[in-house]
């Protein structure tokens, strides 16, 4: 299993930030993958060399934009598809951060309404 259950004990700090390293090491890896992706698409596709690809590939993925333009139709497609794709990346990889913190802190949440009510 993937998180603890809410009847077992709070996970300690050390083991806690163990997760937070797994899963940003997760997420990194996603983006790289990403970013490889674009770099190859940009490269074939947008006839651009590598180190454009990489800047395009890198602002598209970072939500900040194209930077050349597209000179062939097929580089278009893939820019438009790639931006698509990397919104939602962009998302899911935020939300990949953010869940093992959520989830402590509703494990916490949990732990405390049930001291109260004993």
């Amino acid at each position: 299993m993937f998180f603890d259950h809410h009847s077992q004990p709070l996970l300690p700090r050390r083991q806690f930030v163990r997760r937070l390293a797994r899963y940003a090491i997760y997420a990194l890896a996603i983006i790289v993958f990403s970013l490889f992706l674009g770099m190859v698409g940009y490269h074939l596709l947008g006839r651009l060399d590598w180190i454009d690809s990489f800047l395009n590939a890198s602002m598209i993925l970072t939500g900040m934009g194209p930077v050349n333009p597209m000179p062939t139709a097929g580089g278009k497609l893939f820019s438009g598809l790639y931006a698509i794709y990397s919104g939602v990346i962009f998302l899911s990889v935020v939300a990949m951060m953010f869940t093992p913190i959520a989830h402590r802190l509703l494990h916490i949440f949990h732990l405390e309404g049930a001291e109260k009510s004993s």
